[in-house]
């Protein structure tokens, strides 16, 4: 007994002994590591003793890289490779405990449902193995943290005298990735304070290293390139990075190179793109009672005082910018980089225009003839400039007293600024339109409308719907309509859904009967149609077509252009078209009593008519053509269908970004859809995700780009047809009408949010919640 209780005691000597030994050693690791100034260094030292604590083969210390999302090897034992890369994902073990910030401890990698234990898509990258043939089995992995910030992984490969590594080695390895967290923070403030620069935000968050902005900098002075354009075109930090560095080291905004940035006509007057690119700055707007100038360094004091200068008895507000960013704004603002259709930038026009000032007792009249040979170019420049940018609208915009001409384009259905022009040309550029409109240059007090040929004045074959609208202060405000020619698209790229491409398909091929798109100006009724008369064009059929203007040509069709100004409007065109053997009818535009019932009448005497409305949905559709004195038994004999669109603005397939929504927005989106969400075949579970977006250069930073039809077809039933002759709401039509099959603009925009083309705040800047 005796000697059992010696060796009980012996044995817990020696544990103690042990434990104490092992702690002593782990006090010395953490100590060294904390005290050290190179960690690199000190781990170089410590790898055997770190090795020997945990009784394991191999260790590798990971570093994050914050560019590409991924972990690279920082420190490690064993030659066979360089540089070892993997992705914080699923995809290993490492990326994996960097991604989750969770120690891992896996016994054999290899065994797939031990990794399933840890996570149900956790994988091993045998690829290493394969590269190395070196054999992994245990794996140990713990996150390096400081202040809840990912910094690296620390990993242990191979536990030598055990099947697995133990409780603890966990709690170990833990306190010496604390400690690493630490040491790693600690020397990225080391180098900040000793080699203070722009680039400090990229260091201090792992985008790149202290050694590769040392190789930038060599790089930049041997090609005599900027330390930023390095960065981005060989290091691959985005330039987003690059602006929050330089935002961040000038407490100041930072302004990228957008190619759409409104020229400051105003504000560049007398400058010379040679000078401002010397100077490293160029004024580039004026917000809130100060002109913003971006600068390559907002603190150099010379160049400030130079600017203070030129722009006498201003305010000004710095922004920061690259070397490269504000060459491309000079180039953009005075067009020397492109030599655009016109030989002459907006800037060189202005300037060349001179100004005749005659003082008066009450006010200063302008001296500038709309016959000016730079007013013409000026002019031209602005509408194909707004061409080459796909706008569909040039508004321009002339402001009280002597502000400056507000010229905005609108590009997939949004407005933005152009550029401004200085007061003292508005008259003179509004004549010229005018001149070219053939209207009446002399009337300024009420609307004008009329149409611009534009290939008479340059060489481009378009044509401009052109109105002008008299505005406060004896001013007159000019919208061009650019009317794109062009072929029909096919009907299958409109993107319906199966129910409504296979509706539609089926009405548009009757013998007779009318079918109607409806939507307010703009939402593409007429490229619809011509998309239908597209698929039904055949030598067999003789279709006529009255328009206003003749925007969509098609071989087959005899497409008439109305002039109402002369008596000849949709009304007597289509009853000069019943006189004409037709087979089928497309009437521009249902503008009046007179015009619906003779589309009506054909309707009902064999021929199949097509038209639009200026209606907000199909049902309400039916109501205003009742309420326009139309007989209810011949129009529920002669409707066929009634299609409703609105263009909402699809998110940019170069850059749009997938996420996993949260409960809560699958919920709206269920619930804007309606009792029929069920037919999507939609759940919510970990697998659902949505596009949000983003920005990039193709989409000029705004996440969108182009735009997708959103659809409402309501089918002339016969219960519909019963509703019709009986005069019914609104209300009681949509609801037959949903029975019916019919899915809501908000439905059909709710399906296309979760194909992933658009988003829910573009879908409900153009439709009702109904």
């Amino acid at each position: 007994m005796a000697f059992l209780l010696r060796k009980k005691t012996e044995d817990t000597r020696e544990s103690l002994e042990k434990e104490l030994e092992y702690q002593k050693k782990l006090t010395h690791i953490i100590n060294q590591i904390h005290s050290a100034t190179d960690t690199e260094e000190i781990l170089i030292n410590l790898q055997d003793e770190i090795l020997s604590l945990f009784d394991a083969d191999r260790i590798t210390i990971y570093a994050v890289d914050g560019i590409n999302k991924q972990i690279y090897s920082k420190f490690k034992t064993g030659d066979e490779i360089n540089e070892i890369r993997v992705k914080v994902d699923n995809n290993s073990i490492a990326g994996y405990c960097a991604w989750t910030a969770k120690v891992i401890n896996i016994s054999n990698v290899y065994d797939e449902e031990e990794l399933k234990k840890v996570a149900p898509h956790l994988r091993f990258d045998k690829s290493w193995d394969q590269k190395t043939r070196y054999r992994t089995r245990q794996v140990l992995a713990a996150p390096i943290i400081y202040k809840r910030y990912i910094l690296g992984v620390i990993q242990l490969i191979n536990k030598k005298g055990a099947e697995r590594f133990n409780e603890n080695d966990e709690k170990s390895i833990k306190e010496i990735a604390n400690v690493l967290g630490i040491a790693f923070f600690k020397n990225q403030r080391a180098v900040q304070k000793t080699t203070r620069t722009k680039f400090d935000y990229l260091i201090r968050n792992n985008i790149i290293t202290p050694q590769d902005l040392a190789r930038a900098m060599s790089i930049a002075r041997k090609l005599k390139r900027s330390v930023e354009s390095v960065l981005i075109k060989d290091f691959n930090v985005p330039k987003e990075e690059i602006g929050k560095a330089l935002s961040e080291f000038y407490q100041t905004r930072f302004i990228s190179f957008d190619p759409n940035m409104p020229v400051p006509g105003d504000l560049l007057q007398g400058l010379k793109p040679g000078f401002l690119k010397y100077h490293g700055f160029v004024p580039i707007a004026k917000e809130d009672g100060k002109i913003i100038v971006a600068m390559e360094d907002p603190n150099f004091l010379p160049a400030r005082d130079v600017i203070s200068r030129i722009l006498p008895g201003e305010k000004f507000e710095y922004w920061v910018s690259t070397k490269e960013d504000i060459e491309k704004i000079i180039d953009h603002f005075f067009s020397t980089q492109k030599p655009p259709v016109i030989d002459s930038s907006i800037e060189s026009l202005l300037t060349k225009l001179e100004v005749e000032e005659k003082e008066e007792e009450e006010e200063e009249e302008e001296y500038i003839s709309e016959e000016d040979s730079t007013i013409v170019q000026l002019v031209n420049k602005i509408i194909i400039d707004a061409y080459n940018r796909g706008a569909s609208d040039i508004h321009i915009e002339p402001q009280p007293g002597k502000k400056p001409v507000l010229i905005r384009i609108r590009v997939d259905g949004v407005c933005q600024i152009y550029q401004t022009i200085p007061h003292i040309y508005k008259n003179a550029l509004i004549s010229r339109i005018k001149i070219m409109a053939d209207l009446d240059i002399s009337e300024r007090r009420l609307p004008q409308d009329g149409k611009i040929q534009f290939k008479k004045y340059a060489p481009l074959d378009i044509e401009l719907r052109v109105a002008t609208i008299p505005t406060i202060n004896q001013n007159e405000d000019v919208v061009l309509r650019i009317l794109h020619s062009g072929e029909p698209i096919p009907l299958e790229k409109l993107q319906m859904s199966e129910r409504d491409y296979k509706a539609f398909l089926d009405i548009i091929q009757k013998p007779y009967g009318m079918v109607l798109v409806v939507g307010p100006t703009g939402s593409g009724k007429t490229t619809t149609l011509h998309a239908a008369l597209k698929h039904i064009n055949t030598p067999e059929k003789k279709i006529w077509t009255a328009e206003d203007p003749v925007e969509i040509t098609q071989e087959g069709l005899r497409q008439v252009q109305v002039m109402p100004k002369i008596g000849f409007d949709f009304a007597a065109a289509l009853r000069a078209f019943l006189r004409a053997d037709p087979d089928v009818i497309m009437i521009g535009e249902i503008r009046d009593k007179e015009t619906a019932a003779a589309a009506i009448e054909a309707s009902l005497t064999g021929h199949l008519v097509f038209s639009t409305l200026h209606t907000n949905n199909a049902p309400e559709t039916i109501v205003r053509l009742l309420d326009m004195g139309m007989d209810p038994f011949n129009f529920a004999d002669a409707i066929l269908g009634i299609l409703a669109q609105r263009l909402a603005r699809t998110l940019c397939p170069d850059c749009k970004e997938k996420y996993h929504p949260s409960r809560e927005e699958f919920d709206l989106l269920a619930r804007l859809y309606g009792e029929n969400f069920e037919e999507l075949g939609i759940e919510y579970n970990s697998d659902l995700f949505l596009y949000r977006p983003k920005g990039c250069p193709k989409c000029n930073n705004t996440g969108y780009r182009g735009r997708v039809a959103l659809f409402e077809l309501l089918i002339g039933t016969p219960q519909i047809k019963s509703l019709i002759q009986k005069k019914a709401p609104v209300e009681e039509l949509r609801k037959q009408a949903i029975k019916d099959g019919m899915r809501t603009l908000m439905q059909d925009g709710i399906r296309k949010i979760f194909l992933g083309l658009t988003d829910l705040r573009q879908v409900k800047s153009v439709c009702m919640e109904v």
